[in-house]
């Protein structure tokens, strides 16, 4: 038997805004011991009997990210393949992608068990016990689909009614008074949106109820452009083609439509981190049923979630809010109301602020930089460099950049030279002048960056040559 895990990670999380944001979203978001949820959905996964093969659902933009995060775990990591789409197309599509994908290397037997990016499992013992089940039903030609138990009436979810193991009905998000219907009769599940099937069972399942779908993707896939990274494989699918698929989800497209599903009842401990109040849970309350993160002083508050970054924050007299600082942003919302949060990223978002996709420290696929401070005709940035990795060979129409290494060591190609700068040592790169930064070294390297121009926007960029399929 031949088990590929496939991990969808793709949208912003914009419920859990100013942590998520467009360009490093909320599978990226580091929980309380240290791991990032993608990293707990890697380890999860990698943990099934059987995996031949692990594959990714992501974006070319967010490739980088993942492969960070995925290499911090790499010793229990099986082989490892990113699918990148060129666009979000649903669920739908992105299953479509994986599963043509499984069928290529791994045979029409292979089984697939589909996980969101983005959840959490506290109990991962009853997870693998679930997982087997539903691996069972995949085996006999099934659609196993994951039904949680509910806890509560929450109208955050989607829901299963089912008869015994049989589907009756996939339902959108209630209202509170149909969610406690649900919960009190005994015959609804909360939609986790994992399944498991056999590749072949679900392109057959695709083809009869959504042929645009599987048509598109299989075109794109096999138009897709492939390349091998350092212990990793990545498909970039067309985007000609894929852009040709419809945008629907996978349980509208199929699993509403099909004859052929089973229910898989589960109490693990599952939390889909879909608000502030879900990743609240992570935390032990206090006494006070306050759940902190960070340097956080309290006087006469109560029932409240509060996340510092670095700065301290304090609180009077409050209760049953949640406030979440980070460098550039700060969150104070009442508990009852996180799900507008996405609300607010969306108002962000439709008035182009930066705030809705970058965050003051943007990830890159070399390392980080973080603006400083920035002001008329000028912007200071910090800028660190994974060991081994390079900037685009590149120039600017109108800025200079003065660099100053802080720590590490740095190749630099400016102009017609060819540099090498150890700490407190610096260069200046003139407006319109061919220039390159990289890491030769065994540790991060840390230099300060001065823009000083008439614009400074991150757009003005040539590139001449890069690694990462920039150009």
């Amino acid at each position: 038997m031949k088990v590929v895990p496939v991990i969808i990670s793709g949208g912003a999380g914009s419920r859990l805004w100013p942590a998520s944001r467009q360009s490093h979203p909320k599978p990226f978001l580091k929980v309380a011991d240290g791991h990032s949820l993608i990293q707990h959905t890697v380890l999860r996964a990698a943990s099934i009997p059987d995996v031949v093969e692990l594959v990714t659902v992501t974006s070319r933009e967010h490739l980088f990210l993942t492969t960070d995060d995925f290499d911090e775990l790499e010793s229990v990591i099986p082989p490892r393949t990113f699918l990148l789409e060129p666009e979000g197309r649903d669920t739908a599509a992105a299953v479509a992608a994986a599963t043509i994908h499984a069928k290529a290397t791994q045979g029409p037997d292979a089984i697939l068990c589909i996980f969101p990016a983005d959840h959490m499992i506290g109990n991962v013992p009853a997870f693998l016990s679930v997982m087997a089940k539903a691996i069972e039903h995949a085996k006999q030609g099934r659609i196993a689909t994951l039904g949680i138990n509910p806890t509560r009436p929450d109208t955050a979810f989607g829901y299963i009614e089912a008869d015994g193991e049989k589907v009756v009905r996939f339902v959108e998000k209630p209202d509170i008074e149909t969610a406690k219907a649900y919960v009190a009769s005994k015959r609804f599940f909360w939609n986790a949106g994992i399944f498991c099937f056999r590749a072949q069972v679900m392109l057959d399942e695709m083809a009869s109820h959504c042929p645009a779908v599987i048509e598109a993707v299989l075109a794109s896939y096999e138009d897709g452009r492939v390349s091998h990274g350092e212990g990793f494989a990545s498909i970039e699918l067309s985007s000609e083609h894929f852009a040709l698929a419809p945008r629907i989800s996978l349980d509208h497209a199929v699993m509403e439509k099909t004859q052929n599903l089973a229910v898989v009842p589960c109490d693990m401990e599952w939390n889909d981190i879909g608000s502030w109040n879900a990743m609240a849970e992570l935390v032990a309350p206090d006494e006070s049923g306050n759940r902190i993160r960070g340097d956080v002083r309290m006087v006469d508050t109560t029932g409240s979630y509060i996340s510092s970054g670095k700065r301290v924050i304090g609180t009077v007299g409050i209760s049953d809010l949640v406030i979440v600082d980070s460098p550039d942003a700060l969150l104070v919302a009442s508990r009852d109301r996180v799900q507008d949060v996405k609300k607010l990223f969306e108002s962000l978002k439709a008035s182009g602020h930066e705030a809705h996709l970058l965050h003051s420290t943007v990830h890159r696929p070399w390392g980080t930089y973080t603006v400083l401070e920035e002001g008329e005709r000028f912007k200071i940035k910090r800028i660190e460099v994974k060991p081994g990795r390079r900037l685009s060979l590149q120039m600017h129409y109108h800025r200079s950049e003065h660099w100053v290494v802080v720590s590490g060591s740095a190749k630099i190609v400016n102009g017609d030279e060819e540099l090498f700068l150890a700490t407190n040592q610096s260069t200046y790169i003139p407006c319109g002048h061919k220039h390159r930064l990289e890491n030769p070294g065994k540790i991060d390297l840390v230099i300060i960056e001065v823009q000083s121009g008439d614009y400074l926007g991150e757009d003005d960029i040539v590139r001449f040559d890069d690694v990462y399929g920039r150009t």
